[in-house]
């Protein structure tokens, strides 16, 4: 009995995509999400007439494969302390803390310095306080004394303690709006610092409203020298978070040394409705797996190089890591020498302030939580020419352009720094 050709072709193709469907039966659950996603760099088309170039603001980078974007040049302060009247003989002292992470510490600066200058008053070096009950350090411990001090010679005189005969519970507590105005302490905070001679000040805030406004201020100056220009990390501090980005500049070989900071904590996540409002796709927070599918989305391959500010890793992170390997937390990189000092002990104090400057420092940062932290990590970034800053969304289809989502801050230049930046 003869063979009939057709039917021999039609086994081998029948054999053929049974092969083919047990091979495609192996792949794990992201090679078929990856499958929906552009492959590479080379697959997002950049639509030219939606880069911002003004001012030479952000170009897209031409030195490496993806939406890297350029580094601007640094910006160089709007303000002077030559422009300053001269201080006066002091009078009375203000103290206060730091609390609440190195996001709130910029803020809290810049306000007593603006409250000791409007008051002629002497301005004292302020400890550092935790979230939990006793977590209280010297300013020392993170940053550098002599540099603040230096900063503020000749717009506030600043002593390092209070004087002996003066004691802590002689102190008028005040309390003051963020961003607080000449107007403000003239009639809430000067008639209690005439009357008691020294003051313990509070720093709060209504809104976390970084935006920069029309209304101009003689105290503008001292503002924007108080929140850019006095604080540094101490050595040690500073040696550790640059030698976390060493190592992560290292990883990243592929891409020019360039890595993603991404502020993305699991505990906060928890806590916070992630949910948009209204019609808008925008949330205030995003998971693991929607920072995973927009920097995809937006070009970012698989390769690329993130750091997340969440301390220990957590399980709930693997989508991210799954689609990008190279995805490490503060234990992954940190010096082994260090961790005991600055991991290992549980002091979040200090993780913040890692986290906050190696955000401000990385190639491209992605706020996975709106805050305070997202916009002084903004300014900071701004003012040191960095102003690569992407606010994640939910983005529909498999693709999309990057300076889409820069940052507002950015974009539109409404950013409390570019009134202190020329």
């Amino acid at each position: 009995m003869g063979f009939d050709l057709r039917q021999v072709v039609a086994g081998i193709l029948t054999i053929t995509m049974f092969v083919m469907l047990a091979q495609m039966i192996k792949r794990d659950h992201f090679d078929s999400l990856q499958e929906k996603l552009p492959g590479e760099a080379e697959d997002v088309q950049f639509d030219s007439t939606n880069v911002f170039e003004k001012d030479g603001l952000v170009k897209l980078s031409k030195r490496s494969r993806g939406p890297w974007m350029e580094d601007s040049q640094e910006l160089k302060p709007c303000w002077s302390k030559t422009a300053l009247d001269e201080i006066g003989q002091p009078r009375g002292y203000v103290t206060f803390s730091l609390t609440n992470g190195p996001e709130y510490h910029v803020s809290q600066i810049a306000d007593a310095v603006v409250v000791a200058r409007y008051l002629a008053a002497t301005l004292v070096l302020p400890n550092i306080r935790g979230s939990k009950p006793g977590d209280e350090r010297n300013f020392e411990d993170i940053y550098d004394v002599e540099k603040f001090m230096n900063s503020l010679d000749g717009v506030v005189k600043v002593a390092k303690e209070l004087p002996d005969e003066i004691s802590i519970r002689d102190l008028a507590a005040v309390k003051v709006p963020n961003r607080v105005t000449e107007d403000h302490i003239e009639e809430n905070v000067e008639p209690i610092f005439k009357s008691k001679g020294n003051i313990r000040l509070a720093t709060y805030f209504p809104s976390v409203n970084m935006r920069k406004t029309a209304q101009k201020s003689s105290a503008d100056s001292v503002a924007c020298l108080g929140m850019f220009g006095t604080l540094e990390l101490q050595p040690e501090v500073n040696e550790v978070v640059d030698s976390m980005i060493e190592r992560l500049r290292t990883f990243s070989r592929k891409s020019d040394g360039q890595f993603i900071a991404v502020d993305l904590r699991v505990d906060i996540i928890k806590n916070k409705n992630c949910r948009g409002s209204g019609s808008t796709v925008a949330k205030n927070c995003y998971n693991a797996q929607d920072i995973a599918l927009f920097l995809r989305k937006v070009g970012f391959n698989t390769d690329t190089t993130i750091y997340l500010t969440q301390s220990r890793w957590d399980n709930s992170l693997s989508v991210l890591k799954d689609i990008f390997p190279k995805t490490y937390t503060k234990e992954n990189i940190m010096p082994e020498e260090k961790k005991g000092k600055f991991l290992e002990s549980e002091d979040s104090e200090v993780e913040k302030v890692i986290d906050f400057y190696i955000c401000s420092k990385s190639d491209v940062f992605v706020p996975a939580i709106s805050g305070l932290f997202y916009a002084n990590v903004a300014g900071k970034r701004i003012a040191s020419g960095k102003p690569q800053i992407l606010v994640p969304a939910d983005i529909p289809g498999t693709a999309a352009t990057v300076t889409n989502y820069l940052s507002p801050y950015v974009a539109k230049k409404n950013h409390l720094a570019y009134s202190c930046f020329c």
